[in-house]
This record gives C-alpha cells, structure tokens and sequence, in this order.
C-alpha cells in the first residue's frame, strides 16, 4: 500500500485530511459471500457476491471497502481496471496503517471462520 499526501490543486482532496492510500486488489466476483480471502502477490483478494456485469462487481467492492474502513463510498476509488478482475484502489482521508489493521483483521476473521467450520 502506498500513502501520499494529495497536493492542494487535487480534485480527489478530502477536506478533513489530505491523506490517501492506493493498493493492488484481486477480485471474485460471484462468490459466496463478501469476504477478504487473502494476501496474493502483495495484493489483497477480494471475493464478491455481485456478478461481474454492468459494474455490478464494482459497485458492491466500493460499497464493500467503505463499509469495512468506515469512510463514506465518495472517498473510495477504482483508479484503473473497471473491466477487469485485478484492480488498482484509492482511499481518499484513510491513514496507512489504520488502512492496513482493518484490511488484515477482516482478512483473519474471515480465515478463521473458515477453520472453525
């Protein structure tokens, strides 16, 4: 994950604080639950219920990200890869290392509802 400091002329700059996060996802669309799967190649791997049809699948990752780092679907971003599976992500007014925490406690709750069952 890469942290920045947006410059003021930046049309992606959120008010409270300048600060964004771009990463590196993988996602499966169709798949039986929203969940974060696991680390693969430095990227996450998302799985999505939505099919990937008419941006259905991109919609439901936006809605998906905001709901796990608590920031309002405005502030996430698919910079580039709309039609594809692999995906580049921006999180305007999110910190790094919070970004990061959240990202890997969903990612082990899910692993270890997986164990359990």
């Amino acid at each position: 994950m890469k942290s920045r400091k947006s410059s003021p002329k930046s049309p992606h700059r959120n008010k409270k604080t300048a600060e964004f996060i771009t990463f590196s996802i993988r996602i499966q669309p169709r798949a039986s639950k929203n969940e974060i799967a696991r680390m693969e190649n430095g990227r996450l791997k998302i799985r999505l219920t939505a099919p990937p049809v008419d941006g259905a699948a991109n919609e439901a990752l936006v809605r998906f990200l905001a709901d796990t780092l608590a920031v309002a679907r405005s502030q996430v971003e698919i910079v580039s890869g709309h039609t594809s599976r692999d995906k580049i992500i921006r999180i305007n007014g999110v910190d790094r290392t919070d970004a990061e925490m959240l990202l890997n406690l969903k990612e082990k709750r899910s692993n270890m509802k997986h164990k359990e069952i």
